[in-house]
């Protein structure tokens, strides 16, 4: 790849990552890598030691590119999540409280992008989360195709006390099926979060968040308190699972990719016109 000749291999990186990952740093799970700019800049330092485009370290990192012993194994799934929303909704703290058990009153403006990490049984199988938080400023908006690349569900998060933060959802969901051109975007595995329904003055109403999801193929809809741990449990085990069908699905379509379908018609002979 060019820009990262000096990176290793994904079958020779250590296999473990420990801890969450800080902006601008590379971490590997299962011979996959991630590299995250803090300021989205033009170079990154991989691996401490070699420079390269942001959108090079994150497309080697997440793409599905991995050796064929990773393919092979089946102990392991990393499934890459995207949380995306309007800024103050609370997608970190809904990431924090999911992850670590904490939450925070102080906000902090997420710069860019980082990501957590959560080991999960789902249906008997080890699943390795990789959850993404994303800024939600407007000049952080557009973070490239490597960055949503290989993602296999997206969380889409609003505050419900603040309607616009809603409206926005429709942005949001049509900025990821650009940036990312899911296989099949009709089914791609969305979840949206009706965040903050531990404060009184609620803006949306549970019916007309329902109703948005129900438009948009039934999209699972979940009410959280972050602050509270209010159904984020259980709206990151919905997460989850439809990730791991998602992650499915897509190794099931690169094993037995479209096939080509041979018959015995024969095309009718052209008439002349003469």
């Amino acid at each position: 790849m060019a820009g990262c000749d000096g990176l290793q291999p994904p079958s020779s990186v250590t296999p473990e990552l420990r801890g969450p990952a800080s902006l601008g740093s590379v971490q590997f799970i299962e011979g996959k890598g991630a590299c995250a700019d803090g300021r989205l800049s033009e170079t990154a330092q991989c691996c401490g030691t070699v420079k390269a485009t942001i959108s090079e370290c994150i497309s080697f990192g997440i793409d599905r590119g991995m050796s064929s012993s990773s393919m092979s194994s089946r102990k392991k799934v990393l499934l890459k999540v995207i949380i995306l929303g309007e800024s103050g909704v609370g997608k970190t703290s809904l990431m924090n409280q999911y992850v670590n058990k904490k939450f925070s009153n102080q906000y902090k403006a997420t710069i860019g992008a980082d990501f957590l990490t959560k080991e999960v049984m789902v249906e008997d199988r080890l699943v390795t989360m990789q959850i993404w938080d994303t800024a939600g400023q407007e000049r952080f908006q557009s973070l490239g195709v490597a960055f949503y690349r290989g993602a296999d569900c997206c969380v889409l998060v609003f505050d419900v006390t603040v309607p616009n933060s809603f409206k926005a959802l429709e942005s949001w969901r049509d900025e990821f099926l650009i940036q990312a051109s899911p296989r099949d975007p009709e089914n791609f595995p969305f979840v949206v979060i009706g965040n903050k329904v531990d404060l009184d003055n609620r803006g949306v109403s549970t019916k007309r968040a329902q109703g948005w999801c129900q438009s948009k193929n039934g999209i699972p809809y979940f009410e959280t308190s972050a602050k509270e741990a209010l159904n984020v449990e259980q709206a990151f085990q919905t997460v989850a699972k439809n990730a791991l069908a998602q992650e499915t699905e897509v190794e099931l379509y690169n094993e037995f990719p479209d096939q080509i379908k041979l018959t015995n018609e024969q095309k009718p002979r052209s008439q002349g016109c003469c």
